[in-house]
């Protein structure tokens, strides 16, 4: 005897279709109608049964009515590049009159009794065009608040107009420390050029000139400390103002 066909009317008819993202349960329904004058057990069996709630996954269906089944997928760390490999099965069986306990119709069902059909389950991610929708919406929403005026966006120029004020002041004091430190190197460089000057000079100029420089010794030297001081204030200034800004 050949298997019976299945009785009972799928909608979907082979696939189960389940919209992402998956980050929440996401559920899909099956209609099972029964268009035959007889009463009709159902069991509904998944590959992955710790992946997915069914309710109900098992009853009677009168002659021409309709059983919605809810199939709420748990949530999962999808990956697009996974096919998906689940699948369910509806499995029935003509139910004989005044039967109230199942379970033993199912098991002693003979393999011919049985009638069965199996639904692949398909994972698919919101379309573009959904996606632009979603963000549209989602952009539309804070219209009303953006009427309001920002205090931060206010203070924004203001900001910015100091930060270039306190800019070009460092730039000056870069500059007038930048000719202190050429003014200094251009002073040591003729001191250079003046102690060659007298190596180079004969000694009776040597001698005469030492006598002048005597005093021009003298004042040099007491003008060392205060070159010395202006130098260092001159560095001091630069790290003060590079530590402030």
């Amino acid at each position: 005897m050949s298997k019976l066909d299945q009785v009972l009317i799928l909608d979907p008819p082979s696939d189960l279709k389940f919209k992402g993202p998956f980050t929440d349960v996401v559920t899909t329904n099956l209609k099972l109608k029964n268009p035959s004058d007889r009463k009709v057990c159902f069991k509904v069996k998944t590959t992955a049964p710790r992946r997915y709630c069914v309710r109900p996954n098992s009853g009677v269906i009168d002659p021409g009515a309709t059983v919605i089944i809810s199939v709420m997928l748990q949530p999962f760390d999808y990956d697009p590049n996974e096919k998906s490999k689940h699948k369910f099965m509806v499995q029935t069986i003509f139910a004989p009159p005044n039967v109230s306990d199942m379970d033993p119709l199912w098991k002693d069902a003979k393999p011919d009794d049985l009638m069965d059909s199996k639904l692949r389950c398909v994972f698919e991610l919101p379309s573009e065009n959904n996606k632009v929708i979603e963000l549209e919406g989602i952009k539309a929403a804070p219209v009303t608040n953006s009427m309001k005026p920002d205090p931060s966006a206010a203070a924004g120029p203001v900001s910015a107009s100091m930060d270039d004020l306190e800019l070009k002041k460092a730039q000056e004091r870069c500059k007038r420390q930048q000719t202190e430190i050429n003014k200094l190197a251009e002073e040591n460089r003729q001191f250079k050029e003046e102690s060659v000057r007298m190596r180079k000079m004969p000694r009776s100029d040597r001698l005469a000139s030492n006598s002048t420089s005597l005093l021009g010794r003298d004042t040099g030297t007491a003008s060392l400390p205060s070159l010395l001081v202006v130098i260092a204030a001159i560095f001091i200034g630069f790290f003060l103002g590079k530590f402030i800004l």
